[in-house]
């Protein structure tokens, strides 16, 4: 009762002086009412527990949506770069007969304007084996000159060196296969093709061995454990296509305008072929990503939603709670609008620098990321991220400002909607019902 009783005499004081001045819309006097009202006191500890919680759970929301909307954007960008940096943004396969004149047509589709770099090469399943085990790769058959363009191989030797590739008759493999065959850089491994050399007696496999040239890490575990690089004259001849390549890949400037450049590289071929773009050949990969980083966002929207919830809950009690303040208020000539702004403030505030500080905890969060990942699997003693499963060596954070706002926003709005039927609700109080109720 006493504080109560303190706090109405404040207010009314208050209420008093702005009265003679004339109260503006969010003055600081009304600043000041909302400001005790936050304020904890022993009556209202449980509102303010409320209030605490609501504050959480807004931080907490806003934090969990911006960190889980950037490790999935970073995700996505950074598959997306090893994807495209090995396979290319558009494949050009031929549709009436073997690609014989690979040469003219690489030499015609690098001189489209756009065009970054463009690639023959040749292809094949095989086995690879060495002492320590054996596994199956895709087999891929490259000039020195053009596996130089993929910065993504050329640019992440560990070991070994490309010089000499096309005459040093040895591969290039990735890390995770190099440990799978327990080999370094200059150790043997043979290769087996089941589609060899044909005899009276039917196929036979090829076998050749290979030294291990050079030894790269893209990252990203499907292609440094079962992707291997091979001159491209002896993947010719490995594979039985002498004179001829498997197909072309064309790097743009822009891969997102791979639509516009499809008509453009089918001419510039000269010949039968048939172009599909990198949003074709992992389409339903990256929509799968689309979908459920949509899902995502949708469901933990819903923490922030429980959080703006807490907030009904807690002003509505102070609303109450506060009846006959509310009551002195109006009697000292604060008007209903005074009163709503009030409420609306003391509401709002929570929402504002509970969201204030999710985005800080979120964007410190994102920025250390890999760091905290690393700590908490060296505290459990437990793989977090697993390469094999998710692909990536590390895990990623992608930031994006106009996503970032988005969420920012939201909380926002939904944090202020959030007060408006308490604060709706305090500025329809009767005042003599009010008084009556103390």
């Amino acid at each position: 009762m006493t504080d109560t009783s303190t706090a109405a005499d404040g207010t009314s004081a208050a209420a008093g002086s702005g009265r003679k001045a004339g109260v503006a819309p969010f003055s600081a006097l009304e600043w000041l009412i909302a400001g005790r009202y936050l304020r904890s006191r022993r009556r209202e500890a449980f509102i303010s527990v409320i209030a605490g919680f609501s504050f959480l759970g807004i931080m907490l929301g806003v934090a969990t949506l911006i960190i889980v909307m950037a490790v999935m954007n970073g995700f996505r960008n950074e598959l997306m770069t090893k994807i495209l940096g090995i396979n290319g943004h558009m494949l050009v396969q031929p549709i009436d007969g073997p690609l014989t004149d690979f040469a003219d047509v690489t030499a015609r589709l690098a001189g489209v304007p756009g065009v970054r770099a463009v690639v023959p090469y040749v292809e094949g399943q095989a086995l690879i084996s060495a002492a320590a085990g054996s596994s199956g790769v895709l087999a891929r058959g490259m000039s020195a000159e053009d596996l130089g363009k993929l910065a993504l191989v050329a640019g992440t030797i560990r070991e070994g060196s490309l010089d000499g590739f096309d005459t040093g008759g040895g591969i290039a493999i990735g890390t995770r296969l190099a440990r799978t065959l327990g080999v370094s850089a200059g150790d043997p491994i043979t290769l087996v093709s089941p589609r060899g050399t044909v005899t009276p007696f039917g196929m036979t496999p090829r076998v050749q061995t290979y030294p291990v040239a050079a030894i790269f890490e893209i990252g990203m575990s499907e292609f440094d454990s079962s992707v291997v690089f091979m001159p491209f004259e002896e993947g010719q001849l490995y594979f039985n296509q002498e004179g001829q390549a498997t197909a072309i890949e064309v790097y743009l400037d822009d891969p997102g305008r791979v639509a516009e450049f499809r008509s453009v590289i089918e001419e510039a071929a000269g010949r039968p072929a048939f172009v599909l773009d990198w949003t074709q050949r992992h389409a339903t990969f990256f929509q799968a990503l689309q979908v459920e980083r949509n899902v995502m966002f949708l469901i933990l929207t819903l923490i922030v939603l429980v959080a703006a919830l807490n907030i009904v809950s807690g002003l509505t009690m102070l609303v109450k709670d506060k009846g006959h303040d509310i009551a002195i208020l109006r009697t000292m000539g604060a008007t209903r609008g005074t009163i709503l702004r009030v409420f609306f403030i003391t509401g709002a505030s929570i929402g504002v620098v509970g969201t204030i500080a999710g985005v800080v905890l979120g964007t410190v969060v994102c920025l250390n990321v890999e760091n905290i990942r690393q700590g908490i699997a060296w505290l459990t003693s437990t793989e977090l991220f697993s390469p094999e499963l998710y692909y990536l060596s590390r895990l990623p954070a992608d930031m994006e400002a106009s996503e970032t706002v988005t969420i920012v926003v939201m909380a926002l709005l939904l944090s202020f909607l959030a007060t408006l039927y308490p604060a709706w609700k305090a500025a329809r109080l009767d005042p003599v019902e009010g008084l009556r109720r103390e």
